[in-house]
């Protein structure tokens, strides 16, 4: 059974779309690369007041340029992150050719934190604690986390930002590291 998600689902190319469809039901458009339509942006932006945006692109320098590209021009988009180490052992390295579970599991990660909104922020002070940041081995752990909650990779002010952003409490940091 596919799973429906009411709103589009961003991502880079046709193979996206196909595999994605196979599982997933919901609105796909697809940007063709890093130069980005003025017509898509101005689709995106307009169906933004009414629906809910996913951006599922690929881990690499066009997928993040794709998603600064979106991000800097429509407001309140969900990122959803796949890391490069729940990809198969392939020559590429896109959403295509990930594993339908990592998918589903970047996805599921926004709904299920979309519910817990009241907790309370993480604050840098912690994550330092954590040695998620300004440690010899800071990068090793951040990556460790980064990887449970399907956030791409990350420095240390963008993991915060986007712990944040899902909801994510200090027990569940502490739990995986």
């Amino acid at each position: 059974m596919k799973k429906n998600i009411d709103g589009i689902i961003v991502v880079e190319g046709k193979s996206d779309v196909s595999f994605l469809s196979s599982f997933i039901k919901s609105e796909f458009v697809i940007t063709n690369g890093s130069a980005i339509s003025k017509l898509t942006l101005d689709y995106l932006k307009e169906q933004s007041l009414k629906k809910q945006i996913y951006v599922l692109t690929d881990p690499d320098y066009q997928g993040n340029k794709i998603r600064k590209t979106l991000n800097d021009q429509i407001p309140n988009l969900i990122n959803c992150y796949i890391h490069l180490k729940k990809l198969e052992e392939n020559k590429k390295n896109g959403v295509a050719e990930c594993s339908k579970e990592s998918i589903l599991k970047a996805l599921d990660i926004y709904f299920v934190s979309n519910k817990q909104s009241t907790k309370k922020q993480i604050e840098p002070k912690a994550l330092f604690e954590l040695g998620l940041f300004g440690k010899e081995n800071s990068v090793t752990l951040r990556n460790k986390v980064a990887q449970e909650f399907s956030l791409g990779s990350v420095n240390g002010k963008q993991l915060l930002k986007r712990l944040n952003s899902l909801n994510v409490s200090i027990e569940e940091i502490v739990s995986v590291l």
